[in-house]
Protein backbone atom coordinates (compact mmCIF):
# COMPACT_ATOMS: atom_id res chain seq x y z
CA UNK A 1 0.00 0.00 0.00
CA UNK A 2 1.39 3.39 -1.02
CA UNK A 3 0.31 4.82 2.31
CA UNK A 4 1.45 8.39 1.71
CA UNK A 5 -0.50 11.65 1.58
CA UNK A 6 0.67 13.15 -1.70
CA UNK A 7 -0.14 16.53 -3.23
CA UNK A 8 -2.29 16.03 -6.33
CA UNK A 9 -4.04 18.45 -8.64
CA UNK A 10 -7.81 18.30 -8.41
CA UNK A 11 -7.88 17.67 -12.15
CA UNK A 12 -5.86 14.46 -11.62
CA UNK A 13 -8.16 13.07 -8.91
CA UNK A 14 -10.98 10.70 -9.89
CA UNK A 15 -14.14 12.47 -8.72
CA UNK A 16 -16.15 9.34 -9.56
CA UNK A 17 -14.38 7.35 -6.84
CA UNK A 18 -17.03 6.15 -4.33
CA UNK A 19 -14.95 7.89 -1.68
CA UNK A 20 -16.58 11.18 -2.68
CA UNK A 21 -20.19 9.95 -2.52
CA UNK A 22 -20.77 11.18 1.04
CA UNK A 23 -19.31 14.61 0.22
CA UNK A 24 -21.59 14.88 -2.79
CA UNK A 25 -24.53 13.97 -0.56
CA UNK A 26 -23.58 16.55 2.10
CA UNK A 27 -22.81 19.41 -0.31
CA UNK A 28 -25.03 19.96 -3.35
CA UNK A 29 -22.38 22.12 -5.01
CA UNK A 30 -19.47 19.76 -4.32
CA UNK A 31 -18.92 18.58 -7.90
CA UNK A 32 -19.00 22.11 -9.32
CA UNK A 33 -16.64 23.29 -6.59
CA UNK A 34 -14.29 20.38 -7.26
CA UNK A 35 -14.12 21.06 -11.00
CA UNK A 36 -13.44 24.76 -10.42
CA UNK A 37 -10.35 23.91 -8.40
CA UNK A 38 -8.64 22.49 -11.52
CA UNK A 39 -4.91 23.03 -10.98
CA UNK A 40 -5.20 23.59 -7.23
CA UNK A 41 -3.67 20.86 -5.09
CA UNK A 42 -5.02 18.70 -2.29
CA UNK A 43 -3.32 15.98 -0.24
CA UNK A 44 -4.55 12.56 -1.31
CA UNK A 45 -3.93 9.02 -0.14
CA UNK A 46 -4.58 6.70 -3.05
CA UNK A 47 -4.46 2.97 -2.36
CA UNK A 48 -4.16 1.14 -5.69
CA UNK A 49 -6.60 3.49 -7.38
CA UNK A 50 -8.99 3.75 -4.43
CA UNK A 51 -8.91 7.01 -2.49
CA UNK A 52 -8.61 6.62 1.28
CA UNK A 53 -8.00 10.22 2.39
CA UNK A 54 -8.48 13.70 0.93
CA UNK A 55 -7.35 16.94 2.53
CA UNK A 56 -7.65 20.42 1.00
CA UNK A 57 -5.97 23.34 2.76
CA UNK A 58 -6.15 27.01 1.86
CA UNK A 59 -4.35 30.03 3.31
CA UNK A 60 -6.70 32.98 3.82
CA UNK A 61 -5.77 36.55 4.74
CA UNK A 62 -9.21 38.17 4.91
CA UNK A 63 -11.94 38.25 7.57
CA UNK A 64 -14.33 35.28 7.53
CA UNK A 65 -17.82 36.74 7.23
CA UNK A 66 -19.85 33.70 6.16
CA UNK A 67 -19.94 32.23 9.66
CA UNK A 68 -21.89 33.27 12.76
CA UNK A 69 -20.42 35.07 14.57
CA UNK A 70 -18.10 36.43 11.85
CA UNK A 71 -14.34 36.30 12.36
CA UNK A 72 -13.99 39.97 11.53
CA UNK A 73 -10.31 40.42 12.19
CA UNK A 74 -8.07 39.78 9.18
CA UNK A 75 -5.47 37.13 10.08
CA UNK A 76 -3.31 34.53 8.44
CA UNK A 77 -5.71 31.60 8.67
CA UNK A 78 -5.66 28.13 7.18
CA UNK A 79 -9.06 26.90 6.11
CA UNK A 80 -9.41 23.14 6.17
CA UNK A 81 -11.62 23.14 3.09
CA UNK A 82 -12.17 19.40 2.90
CA UNK A 83 -11.07 16.64 5.28
CA UNK A 84 -12.36 13.12 4.77
CA UNK A 85 -10.84 9.73 5.48
CA UNK A 86 -11.88 6.11 5.18
CA UNK A 87 -10.95 4.93 8.68
CA UNK A 88 -9.37 1.50 8.85
CA UNK A 89 -7.18 1.50 11.93
CA UNK A 90 -4.16 3.29 10.46
CA UNK A 91 -4.60 6.71 12.12
CA UNK A 92 -5.49 8.41 8.83
CA UNK A 93 -7.51 11.12 10.54
CA UNK A 94 -4.69 11.85 12.96
CA UNK A 95 -2.25 12.01 10.07
CA UNK A 96 -4.44 14.52 8.25
CA UNK A 97 -4.65 16.71 11.36
CA UNK A 98 -0.85 16.66 11.63
CA UNK A 99 -0.55 17.56 7.95
CA UNK A 100 -2.91 20.51 8.40
CA UNK A 101 -0.97 21.74 11.42
CA UNK A 102 2.39 21.34 9.65
CA UNK A 103 0.99 23.30 6.71
CA UNK A 104 -0.29 26.07 8.97
CA UNK A 105 3.03 26.41 10.78
CA UNK A 106 4.94 26.50 7.47
CA UNK A 107 2.60 29.26 6.25
CA UNK A 108 3.03 31.30 9.43
CA UNK A 109 -0.70 31.07 10.18
CA UNK A 110 -2.18 32.26 13.47
CA UNK A 111 -5.08 29.82 13.41
CA UNK A 112 -6.93 27.13 11.48
CA UNK A 113 -10.66 26.65 11.04
CA UNK A 114 -12.94 23.98 9.66
CA UNK A 115 -16.69 23.46 9.28
CA UNK A 116 -18.13 20.09 10.30
CA UNK A 117 -21.69 18.76 10.33
CA UNK A 118 -22.64 17.63 13.87
CA UNK A 119 -23.37 14.13 12.57
CA UNK A 120 -19.65 13.63 11.94
CA UNK A 121 -19.03 13.14 15.66
CA UNK A 122 -15.82 11.11 15.34
CA UNK A 123 -14.18 13.80 13.19
CA UNK A 124 -15.26 16.52 15.63
CA UNK A 125 -13.86 14.56 18.56
CA UNK A 126 -10.54 14.06 16.75
CA UNK A 127 -10.22 17.77 16.00
CA UNK A 128 -11.18 18.75 19.54
CA UNK A 129 -8.50 16.42 20.92
CA UNK A 130 -5.86 18.63 19.31
CA UNK A 131 -7.25 21.99 20.32
CA UNK A 132 -10.02 22.86 17.88
CA UNK A 133 -12.87 24.56 19.75
CA UNK A 134 -16.35 25.53 18.62
CA UNK A 135 -16.50 29.15 17.47
CA UNK A 136 -20.00 29.24 16.03
CA UNK A 137 -21.96 27.96 13.07
CA UNK A 138 -22.23 28.22 9.31
CA UNK A 139 -25.65 27.85 7.69
CA UNK A 140 -26.13 27.22 3.97
CA UNK A 141 -28.66 25.44 1.79
CA UNK A 142 -26.89 22.22 2.84
CA UNK A 143 -27.74 22.75 6.51
CA UNK A 144 -25.91 24.05 9.58
CA UNK A 145 -22.32 23.11 10.33
CA UNK A 146 -20.24 23.74 13.45
CA UNK A 147 -17.27 26.07 12.95
CA UNK A 148 -14.21 24.82 14.82
CA UNK A 149 -11.11 26.98 15.30
CA UNK A 150 -7.61 26.15 16.55
CA UNK A 151 -5.33 28.96 17.69
CA UNK A 152 -1.60 28.69 17.08
CA UNK A 153 -0.85 31.82 19.07
CA UNK A 154 -2.18 30.90 22.53
CA UNK A 155 -1.47 28.19 25.10
CA UNK A 156 -3.94 26.29 27.27
CA UNK A 157 -1.38 24.39 29.32
CA UNK A 158 -2.49 21.00 27.95
CA UNK A 159 0.11 19.32 25.73
CA UNK A 160 -2.47 17.83 23.34
CA UNK A 161 -4.66 20.92 23.05
CA UNK A 162 -1.53 23.01 22.45
CA UNK A 163 0.04 20.58 19.96
CA UNK A 164 2.36 21.13 18.07
CA UNK A 165 3.66 23.88 20.37
CA UNK A 166 6.24 22.89 23.00
CA UNK A 167 6.16 24.59 26.40
CA UNK A 168 9.79 24.60 27.52
CA UNK A 169 9.44 26.98 30.45
CA UNK A 170 9.25 24.48 33.29
CA UNK A 171 9.83 21.15 31.56
CA UNK A 172 12.92 18.99 32.00
CA UNK A 173 14.78 18.27 28.77
CA UNK A 174 16.61 15.12 27.67
CA UNK A 175 18.47 13.63 24.75
CA UNK A 176 17.03 10.20 23.83
CA UNK A 177 18.81 7.89 21.39
CA UNK A 178 17.09 5.75 18.75
CA UNK A 179 18.79 3.07 16.69
CA UNK A 180 18.85 3.71 12.92
CA UNK A 181 16.74 0.67 12.06
CA UNK A 182 13.87 2.10 14.12
CA UNK A 183 14.36 5.82 13.60
CA UNK A 184 13.03 6.20 10.05
CA UNK A 185 9.93 4.14 10.80
CA UNK A 186 9.20 6.07 13.98
CA UNK A 187 10.11 9.59 12.83
CA UNK A 188 9.55 9.78 9.07
CA UNK A 189 9.67 13.57 8.83
CA UNK A 190 13.19 13.53 10.21
CA UNK A 191 15.01 12.69 7.00
CA UNK A 192 18.72 12.27 7.51
CA UNK A 193 20.64 14.98 5.75
CA UNK A 194 22.04 18.23 6.99
CA UNK A 195 20.36 20.51 4.47
CA UNK A 196 17.11 22.42 5.08
CA UNK A 197 13.93 20.71 3.94
CA UNK A 198 10.22 21.42 3.87
CA UNK A 199 8.34 19.14 6.25
CA UNK A 200 5.18 19.62 4.18
CA UNK A 201 6.68 17.53 1.36
CA UNK A 202 7.87 14.66 3.53
CA UNK A 203 5.18 12.58 5.16
CA UNK A 204 4.88 8.80 5.23
CA UNK A 205 2.69 6.07 6.67
CA UNK A 206 4.16 6.29 10.17
CA UNK A 207 3.52 10.01 10.45
CA UNK A 208 1.26 9.89 13.49
CA UNK A 209 1.11 12.48 16.24
CA UNK A 210 1.81 9.93 18.98
CA UNK A 211 4.81 7.61 19.26
CA UNK A 212 5.62 4.77 21.63
CA UNK A 213 9.29 4.11 22.41
CA UNK A 214 10.44 1.00 24.28
CA UNK A 215 13.83 0.60 25.95
CA UNK A 216 15.73 -1.04 28.80
CA UNK A 217 17.42 2.19 29.91
CA UNK A 218 16.33 3.75 33.18
CA UNK A 219 14.09 6.59 32.02
CA UNK A 220 11.79 6.41 35.04
CA UNK A 221 12.42 10.07 35.95
CA UNK A 222 10.44 11.21 32.92
CA UNK A 223 7.21 13.05 33.64
CA UNK A 224 4.33 14.29 31.51
CA UNK A 225 5.37 17.44 29.67
CA UNK A 226 9.11 16.69 29.67
CA UNK A 227 10.85 17.34 26.36
CA UNK A 228 12.87 14.80 24.37
CA UNK A 229 15.41 15.60 21.68
CA UNK A 230 15.55 12.51 19.48
CA UNK A 231 19.11 11.43 18.62
CA UNK A 232 19.60 8.86 15.88
CA UNK A 233 22.73 6.85 16.56
CA UNK A 234 25.28 6.11 13.84
CA UNK A 235 24.30 3.94 10.88
CA UNK A 236 27.91 2.66 10.72
CA UNK A 237 28.38 4.16 7.24
CA UNK A 238 30.98 6.51 8.65
CA UNK A 239 32.28 7.87 11.97
CA UNK A 240 29.58 8.58 14.56
CA UNK A 241 31.06 12.08 14.81
CA UNK A 242 29.38 12.77 11.46
CA UNK A 243 26.68 10.07 11.17
CA UNK A 244 24.87 10.35 14.54
CA UNK A 245 22.33 13.18 14.44
CA UNK A 246 19.70 14.96 16.52
CA UNK A 247 16.55 15.10 14.41
CA UNK A 248 13.32 15.79 16.27
CA UNK A 249 11.62 17.21 19.35
CA UNK A 250 8.94 15.25 21.22
CA UNK A 251 6.94 15.79 24.42
CA UNK A 252 6.36 13.01 26.98
CA UNK A 253 2.76 11.97 27.60
CA UNK A 254 3.64 9.24 30.09
CA UNK A 255 6.42 6.84 31.00
CA UNK A 256 5.43 3.38 32.25
CA UNK A 257 7.46 0.50 33.68
CA UNK A 258 6.91 -3.02 32.40
CA UNK A 259 4.97 -3.91 35.55
CA UNK A 260 2.26 -1.41 34.56
CA UNK A 261 1.08 -4.03 32.06
CA UNK A 262 -0.63 -7.07 33.52
CA UNK A 263 0.16 -9.23 30.52
CA UNK A 264 1.89 -9.18 27.17
CA UNK A 265 -1.53 -8.67 25.61
CA UNK A 266 -1.91 -5.43 27.58
CA UNK A 267 1.47 -4.23 26.32
CA UNK A 268 0.59 -5.14 22.74
CA UNK A 269 -2.74 -3.33 22.97
CA UNK A 270 -1.04 -0.21 24.34
CA UNK A 271 1.79 -0.13 21.79
CA UNK A 272 0.31 -1.56 18.61
CA UNK A 273 -0.82 1.69 16.97
CA UNK A 274 2.25 3.76 17.70
CA UNK A 275 5.36 1.61 18.02
CA UNK A 276 7.57 0.15 15.29
CA UNK A 277 7.38 -3.37 16.72
CA UNK A 278 5.25 -6.28 15.56
CA UNK A 279 3.01 -8.14 18.00
CA UNK A 280 5.58 -10.97 18.15
CA UNK A 281 8.38 -8.52 18.92
CA UNK A 282 6.29 -6.89 21.66
CA UNK A 283 5.59 -10.35 23.11
CA UNK A 284 9.34 -10.94 23.32
CA UNK A 285 10.03 -7.50 24.79
CA UNK A 286 7.48 -8.11 27.54
CA UNK A 287 9.80 -10.74 28.96
CA UNK A 288 12.37 -8.02 29.74
CA UNK A 289 11.82 -7.10 33.38
CA UNK A 290 13.67 -3.78 32.95
CA UNK A 291 11.46 -2.68 30.06
CA UNK A 292 10.31 0.97 30.06
CA UNK A 293 7.65 2.39 27.74
CA UNK A 294 7.49 6.06 26.74
CA UNK A 295 4.44 7.48 24.99
CA UNK A 296 5.12 10.88 23.44
CA UNK A 297 3.86 13.38 20.92
CA UNK A 298 5.95 13.97 17.80
CA UNK A 299 5.96 17.77 17.70
CA UNK A 300 8.56 18.83 15.17
CA UNK A 301 11.38 17.79 12.93
CA UNK A 302 14.44 20.00 12.84
CA UNK A 303 15.13 21.78 9.58
CA UNK A 304 18.84 21.11 10.09
CA UNK A 305 20.02 17.86 11.60
CA UNK A 306 22.73 18.28 14.20
CA UNK A 307 25.60 15.80 13.95
CA UNK A 308 27.39 14.63 17.07
CA UNK A 309 30.22 16.96 16.07
CA UNK A 310 27.93 19.99 16.05
CA UNK A 311 26.25 18.93 19.29
CA UNK A 312 29.66 18.88 20.95
CA UNK A 313 31.35 21.84 19.28
CA UNK A 314 28.40 24.24 18.85
CA UNK A 315 26.01 23.20 21.64
CA UNK A 316 28.57 22.09 24.20
CA UNK A 317 27.41 18.55 24.99
CA UNK A 318 29.93 16.41 26.85
CA UNK A 319 31.39 13.46 24.92
CA UNK A 320 32.01 11.63 28.24
CA UNK A 321 28.31 11.56 29.15
CA UNK A 322 26.03 8.60 28.33
CA UNK A 323 24.19 9.67 25.17
CA UNK A 324 21.54 6.97 25.34
CA UNK A 325 19.54 9.10 27.76
CA UNK A 326 21.06 12.39 28.89
CA UNK A 327 19.56 15.39 30.65
CA UNK A 328 19.98 18.71 28.87
CA UNK A 329 20.24 22.12 30.45
CA UNK A 330 17.88 24.87 29.34
CA UNK A 331 20.81 26.51 27.57
CA UNK A 332 21.73 23.31 25.72
CA UNK A 333 18.15 22.67 24.63
CA UNK A 334 17.73 26.21 23.36
CA UNK A 335 21.02 26.00 21.48
CA UNK A 336 19.90 22.74 19.84
CA UNK A 337 16.65 24.29 18.63
CA UNK A 338 18.45 27.40 17.37
CA UNK A 339 21.22 25.56 15.51
CA UNK A 340 18.60 23.06 14.28
CA UNK A 341 16.57 25.98 12.85
CA UNK A 342 13.37 25.01 14.61
CA UNK A 343 10.49 27.38 13.87
CA UNK A 344 10.73 29.81 16.78
CA UNK A 345 6.96 30.08 17.06
CA UNK A 346 6.73 26.43 18.14
CA UNK A 347 8.86 26.63 21.30
CA UNK A 348 7.73 28.67 24.30
CA UNK A 349 10.69 29.62 26.50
Amino acid sequence: MADILRPMKFSDVNLQDPFFDSLKADYAEFEDWFHRKGNKEAYVLDDSGCIQAFLYLKLELEPVNDVDPPMQQARRRVKVGTLKVNPHGTRLGERCVKKALDFAVAEGAEELYVTVFPKHAALKQLLETYGFVKHGAKTTKNGTEDVLVKSLSTLSGDLLLDYPKVDARRASKYLLSVWPEYHTRLFPDSILNNEPFNVIDDVSHTNSIHKVYLCRMDVSELERGDILVIYRTSDKKGPAWYRSVATSVCVVEECLPRDSFGSSADLIDYCRSYSVFSDNELEELYRQRSLQVIRMTYNLAMKRRLTRQRLVEEVGLDTDEYWGFMELSDHEFRAITEVGEVDESLIIY
